[in-house]
Formats: structure tokens, sequence, C-alpha cells
């Protein structure tokens, strides 16, 4: 697995983007970091608002008008995956022998895990239709929890890269 993560790094890293995001354009980076920070903002606001209602914080609110903020939320994630990518691209080889990129990836992919068990488990179906005052089944309240738990791991992970594992 490590010798094709490595094969296609190189390749990457042999490419216009990662020469630009490198510094061949000194504005590509600010500029990704920017909209990086904005879809963490879309994405950890729609998620954690979601995630702390069914926790049965602001119970007034019904959850089905915040269910209506998925598609910022989404697309929140959709900007990090691009700016996230050309920042991978600007230098491959830091980010693949750092193992706190790898810890950041594995919570990612564990919230999309945990996003699909919300989904295809029916909870969703359950949960959108609690009014203003209702409190949300077990089940989901404790895939709420991991998902708080996961997405602050992810910031945490993100922001900890240039400080830990010695790569940058």
């Amino acid at each position: 697995m490590m010798t094709l993560v490595v094969s296609f790094s190189r390749w990457l890293h042999s490419t216009n983007l990662s020469w630009a995001a490198a510094g061949g354009y000194p504005w590509v980076w600010p500029v990704c970091e920017t909209l990086h920070f904005m879809g963490m903002s879309m994405l950890i606001g729609v998620v954690g608002l979601l995630d702390l209602r069914v926790l049965g914080f602001m119970k007034g609110m019904p959850l089905a008008p915040l269910n209506r903020l998925l598609p910022w939320g989404i697309a929140g994630f959709v900007v990090n995956l691009i700016t996230g990518f050309i920042f991978f691209a600007g230098d491959p080889f830091q980010y693949i022998h750092n193992n706190v990129f790898w810890m950041k990836l594995l919570f990612i992919v564990v919230a999309g895990v945990n996003a699909g068990t919300f989904y295809l488990s029916g909870l969703s179906r359950r949960v959108s239709s609690i009014g203003g005052g209702g409190d949300a089944p077990t089940g989901a309240k404790f895939i709420a929890a991991v998902s708080l738990f996961l997405w602050i791991g992810v910031m945490y992970w993100g922001r900890m890269l240039p400080f830990l594992g010695g790569a940058f």
C-alpha cells in the first residue's frame, strides 16, 4: 500500500499543481488556507449545530429546519477536500511520512463511516421528525457525540501537522 502512495506522490510532485502550490504562484497557498478555513467553518458549523441539538442542547428548536443546512456543510467538506488536496500536492512527501497526517485522514474516514451509519441505519429519518422540545433516540445521541469527537479530532490533527511528526 505504501508503495502505491509513494508512487502516486512522486507523480503528483512532478505536476504543475504541485509547482503552483509549492510557491510557483505565491498567492495559491494563502488563498487555499483561507478557503480551507471557510470550508471548515461551514462544515463544523452545520455538523456541530446538528450534533449538539441531537445531544439535547437547544431543545426548543425542531431538527427539520437544521437539516436544511446540510448542503452547506457538505459544500464546506468539498471545499476542504479540494484545498486539502492542493496542500498535499505542494509537497506530498512532507505529508506521507508524517503520522499526524495519517491520524487526520483516519479521523476523516471514521467520521464518514459514522455519518453513513447515521443515514443508513434510519436514525436520520427518526431524528428529522423531532420537533421542538423532543428528545433524540440514544443511538442518535451516541453517533452525534462520536461525530463531535471525530470532527474536533480532525481539526486538532490538522492544526498539529506543522508541529508534530517533524515533517514541516
